[in-house]
Order: C-alpha cells, then structure tokens, then sequence
C-alpha cells in the first residue's frame, strides 16, 4: 500500500478517499523525519523529497510518495531521506509571509498530483 506523507492541507483533502495519507501539522523537518521513519519500517521512497528545484527554505510544504516493501530496509531510500535531511538541515528558513502559505500549498500540489493521478490509475 502506498502512503502519502504531507504537512499540505490540500494534498490530504484532494488524496485521502484514494491513498494512505499521513499528514500532520509540522515544518518541513517534520516531514522528512517522518518520511525516514517509515524507510526504517521498509518503506520505499517513489518521489524524491527535494523535487521541483523549490529549496528547502523556500516553502513551507512538502508531500513524499512512499510504497510499503518487505520488511528489508531499502538502502537508497536511506540514502535519499538521509542526504535530504542534512541538506535541510544547511538551510536557514527565510522569514516568509502567511500570506504566500496558500500559494506554497498550490505548488506543493502541483508537483505531486501527476505522480499521483499516475499512480492511482496503476491501483
């Protein structure tokens, strides 16, 4: 089963009648921390966290696709989640406004839904 990990309001509303979807109210860090606990658990990473060129202190959302797999941690996904974090970790977060919240959700958005509507046709 996939599982949709998001701290997007949006994502979670448009996805959550066809995927798993864990969202919670968190900061980007959030989300990659959770992201890593599931490669733990022997998920796979299908989207890479840092997609769409956006920079970590850029935005304040972000959505990963993972599948479920054995029960063998999957090296790669470790890899990626792990590098994402550090590099996230390099960012200090710029002091953006409330007002661009909803637009940062909308590009959230419209980054994952193509791998998303994919993915759904697949299932």
């Amino acid at each position: 089963m996939d599982v949709i990990v998001t701290n997007n309001p949006l994502v979670s509303e448009k996805y959550k009648s066809r995927f798993r979807v864990d969202f919670s109210d968190t900061d980007l860090m959030g989300v990659f921390i959770h992201t890593r606990d599931l490669v733990h658990k022997g998920y796979i990473l299908q989207t890479h966290p840092l997609t769409g060129g956006v920079k970590p202190n850029e935005t304040f959302y972000k959505t990963v696709l993972l599948s479920e797999a054995s029960a063998e941690l999957d090296l790669q996904s470790l890899k990626i989640i792990e590098e994402t974090i550090l590099t996230a970790e390099k960012f200090t977060h710029k002091n953006l406004p409330e007002q661009y919240k909803n637009d940062m959700q909308v590009v959230d958005l419209s980054l994952i839904s193509p791998v998303l509507e994919a993915r759904a046709k697949q299932l």
